[in-house]
């Protein structure tokens, strides 16, 4: 078991408390068994994300929904968790769905783990994606900071060079230069 599996079924194992389903959940090797609990009436949230991120895990498509869901969510542990599982999962809608999240400005709150997951993937859909999300973030007065950062360092490490502008612009941002200057500095090497 990795440490973001150890982390989470922890975390859910408080959330569910003593409770027989936990225990089925976690143990069942049957894929099967662990998709029809994910559509299952009444299931609590713990119920689907730990069924959605073993899913998601072992590569299972039908658990791409619920993650993307997952990913969105305004608790950053499932965000977390939820982009793990989808980065294994392989899907090929991962990174257009990521895309779609990191750039919803109504949702601008909970893109830290889009973002991330973006660049781990390294898709087509990454760097455009991360410029339109980095630019709204150099208004003035811009709460959300860590998402900004998050892109600058996302850019710096995908190294591309349409990323030149925009990380030039985050050179006058106090609380982005010393990111911007080192993903300037990355784009250089290439």
């Amino acid at each position: 078991m990795d440490e973001e599996s150890r982390s989470l079924t922890e975390r859910l194992r408080t959330e569910a408390g003593a409770c027989a389903a936990y225990d089925r959940l976690v143990s069942t090797e049957d894929l099967d068994e662990l998709a029809a609990a994910l559509t299952e009436p009444g299931q609590p949230l713990w119920a689907r994300e730990l069924v959605a991120f073993r899913l998601g895990t072992a590569g299972d498509r039908r658990a791409f929904e619920a993650l993307v869901l997952l990913l969105n969510h305004r608790d950053p542990q499932r965000c977390a968790s939820a982009a793990h599982a989808l980065a294994a999962l392989g899907d090929p809608r991962t990174a257009r769905a990521a895309a779609a999240l990191a750039t919803n400005e109504l949702r601008v709150a909970y893109a830290l783990q889009p973002v991330r997951l973006l660049v781990a993937l390294r898709a087509p859909e990454a760097v455009p994606a991360l410029i339109t999300t980095l630019r709204r973030r150099l208004r003035p007065h811009d709460p959300y900071r860590r998402v900004a950062l998050a892109c600058v360092e996302g850019l710096g490490t995908l190294g591309d060079e349409r990323a030149r502008p925009v990380l030039t612009d985050c050179l006058a941002h106090p609380l982005l230069a010393e990111a911007a200057v080192h993903a300037l500095a990355r784009l250089e090497k290439r």
